[in-house]
This record gives structure tokens, sequence and C-alpha cells, in this order.
């Protein structure tokens, strides 16, 4: 059996991982598995280098389709051609896709017109706003996708309600926690720690790189500053995505204790996380891990995909209203923020259960 596993941007690769080392596990167990790694190039990081494939022992693309970036659409359409030439030439017996990122969907549109079966890790999340090109690229995907895997009931009763049928849909946990738990012990503490003074469960990380929070200078700054206020002194480290980067650039924003560093490998940003005082972002993602880690974590978002991390784990949604963001720091500096509870299959055996799946499916 042949798979064609795809990513198009940094996250796309930390729910890759377990699924690669899942399948060289059956390999070496004589399962007739094979697979071929496709890196659509949507998002361009200097980052996504050899050392972040080393980070996650697993091997560089066989194919990089270099699309990079551009609008939604020239994205969309060079996505497709570079990939229908990929299927071209290496054909496949299934296309298994991740996430939300626009090559999720540009994919399952080209594997399903070449009559090749999709299937989803990540499948049936819903945020419910309509604004962000997450949710329209989650619809179509699992509009036309065949199987469905999914990291909580919740996300396999949407897919149901929408006429899914129940055969093909599997709740299998959480792969990005499947990456989280397996590299705990080799975690790397950021080469600014010393530099910036730094101490455990003493200081905030920050990212923010939606559109909402970061596109409107006033709104931005507004954000940012009431930040700074609640951190009271306290370092906060931003590591800055490249979209925010061009934003800063324009704005006139000056905090002693806020610490601009470039965007972090896997280990490095993952040790940031677990040893913080809490974590501050618009992120969906990193709500798991924070979630997991059992660190508090304030999202800068009316909605998520992700509502386990609010109900069982420790994230609040504050949006961009004062109110609650003031609300939220006062109790985390009460010392009662809420603690994670157990949240089902989010155990690491994700990508097993995603194998044991598929090789059931194909008679194998």
């Amino acid at each position: 059996m042949k798979i064609t596993l795809v990513a198009g941007a940094r996250p796309n690769f930390m729910k890759i991982a377990p699924i690669i080392h899942e399948i060289e596990r059956r390999q070496q167990q004589g399962v007739s598995l094979s697979y071929r790694l496709i890196h659509t190039g949507q998002h361009y990081d200097k980052n996504l280098s050899d050392t972040f494939f080393e980070e996650l022992n697993i091997p560089k693309p066989n194919d990089n389709l270099d699309v990079k970036s551009g609008s939604q659409a020239a994205q969309t359409g060079a996505i497709m051609v570079g990939f229908e030439k990929e299927l071209a030439a290496h054909p496949c017996d299934l296309v298994l896709v991740v996430g939300d990122v626009t090559s999720t969907m540009a994919c399952t549109i080209v594997a399903k017109k070449a009559h090749i079966p999709v299937t989803h890790v990540e499948a049936g999340i819903r945020s419910g706003d309509m604004k962000m090109p997450e949710e329209i690229n989650r619809i179509v995907t699992d509009s036309i996708t065949d199987y469905f895997f999914t990291t909580s009931q919740q996300a396999s009763d949407h897919l149901k309600s929408i006429g899914k049928p129940t055969t093909h849909i599997f709740f299998v946990g959480n792969v990005m926690i499947d990456t989280l738990l397996h590299n705990l012990n080799r975690l790397q503490q950021p080469s600014f720690w010393d530099e910036l003074k730094l101490s455990k469960n003493k200081y905030f990380v920050l990212t923010l790189h939606r559109p909402s929070n970061v596109d409107g200078l006033t709104r931005f700054t507004a954000l940012l500053s009431q930040i700074m206020e609640h951190a009271k002194g306290a370092a906060v480290v931003f590591p800055v995505h490249p979209r925010t980067q061009k934003i800063l650039q324009d704005a006139d924003l000056s905090f002693p204790n806020l610490h601009y560093v470039s965007p972090q490998g896997y280990l490095s940003f993952i040790y940031l996380v677990k040893h913080a005082k809490a974590v501050l972002t618009d992120s969906g993602g990193i709500t798991e891990e924070a979630s997991v880690l059992n660190i508090p974590c304030i999202t800068f978002r009316d909605s998520t995909e992700r509502p386990e991390t609010c109900e069982l784990g420790t994230n609040m949604l504050v949006g961009n209203d004062p109110k609650k963001i003031d609300t939220a720091f006062e109790l985390l500096a009460s010392g009662n923020w809420p603690k994670s509870q157990h949240i089902p299959k989010w155990d690491g055996k994700a990508a097993k259960r995603i194998l044991d799946h598929i090789l059931s499916l194909h008679g194998n």
C-alpha cells in the first residue's frame, strides 16, 4: 500500500511526524506499506530546515512543490497544479492530509478528481467563524473526504450530523499530542534564556498573528499595551510571526520587558511553553499543548475549533474585549486558574489508531 502524506506548514509536520514513525514501525514488522512525504511549500520558513526535520526525527520531504506566498486563489491554484503533477508521476493508494491549511483543501480536491481516496486527520473541528480561511478549508475538505480521523467525540458527532457515514468516522485522538509527549524528554532551553534572565514560571509566552488582532495598528497597539500592563514587569517573550513582524515595523511600541525573538524550533518553543507562567495567544494548536502541559492559556479569539481546551483544558477565550482580558489576568494573578483535566484519547497513541484503521480499511 502506497500513501502520499501532505504537509503545507510547520504545524502540519508536527501532525505528520507520529504518523511517519508509526508507518516505519509497521514496515519493520513486515507490513507492505510505503509513503511519500510532500511539502507544498505553502508557508516558507527559514527555520523549516534540516534541523527542524532532525528535531522531529523525520526525513526531509520527497518533494517540495515550492508554492510559497500569494493570494488565497493564487496559492490554491499553484498547489493544485503542483500536486496534480506529483500524483501523476507517483500514483498512490491513499492521500492523507492533516489540519486545515490551504494545502489541506487544495490537495484533497486534486486527489478526489484523480479518483484517489482521501483521509483527513483532524477532521470535523469547527470554529463557526467563516471569516477564518481555515474554517472554509475545513468545510471543503470534509465535504469530499472519504475517511475522517477526529480529535474529539464532538468533532465526530459534527461529521455524523452533516451526513457522513458512521463507518468512515474514527475518533482516534490528537497526533499533535503524540508529538508533544514523545519529545518531552528532549526539550531544549532556548539560546536566549540566560541573556533575557528568564526563570521558570516567571515569564509569559506571547504569539499573535491573526488579522483580527494584528492588521489594525490601533487595535494591535491597544492589545499589546493592555497585555504589558498586566505583565507587571514580568518578561514577555514574543516569537514574532513574519506576518506580525511587518506590523511591528510600523508600530512605535517600546516596553523594557517585551522581548521579540525569532520563530523558534519545536523543541525550544515547547520548552518555553512548558516553563511559562502563562501562554498568551491567538493560535489554535498552542492551546492544545498548553492544556496538556497544564499551563494557563489566554486566547485572543471569540471562538475556537478546539472547545475541549476550554472545557477540559486550561484555555480561556477573551477575544479583543478589554473587560474579559482584565478578568482573565485577574484570575491568573489570584492563583485560581482552572487545572487541566483528562482529555479523552490525548494519550500519545493517536497515530497507532490511525494506522490500525487505515490498514483495516485496505484489507491489511
